[in-house]
């Protein structure tokens, strides 16, 4: 699994729509809107990292309202929720 954190500038009138544009799309597991430098940050798992660029390139960055994204991969998952859903899965 591959992870990429996105921050998206959008403009500020359309937030809560391209949010949950984005959030529908095939690879984004979450978006939120948030206080700060960026309007939306959105949470990308996908099975390739080639698939980051179909996500970014042919979905968020086509958004309408979006203005820019700044990308970000993660190297490592130390989630919690993580660990308990391998528990879940009879690891235990």
């Amino acid at each position: 699994m591959v992870n990429a954190i996105v921050m998206i500038d959008a403009e500020n009138s359309r937030i809560p729509d391209i949010a949950s544009e984005i959030a529908g799309m095939k690879g984004v597991s979450e978006a939120f809107s948030v206080t700060g430098e960026w309007d939306i940050i959105a949470i990308i798992r996908v099975d390739e990292y080639e698939e980051i660029a179909d996500v970014i390139s042919d979905g968020i960055s086509k958004v309408d309202g979006v203005l820019s994204t700044k990308t970000h991969f993660a190297f490592k998952t130390y989630s919690q929720a993580d660990l308990d859903e391998a528990f879940h899965l009879g690891l235990d």
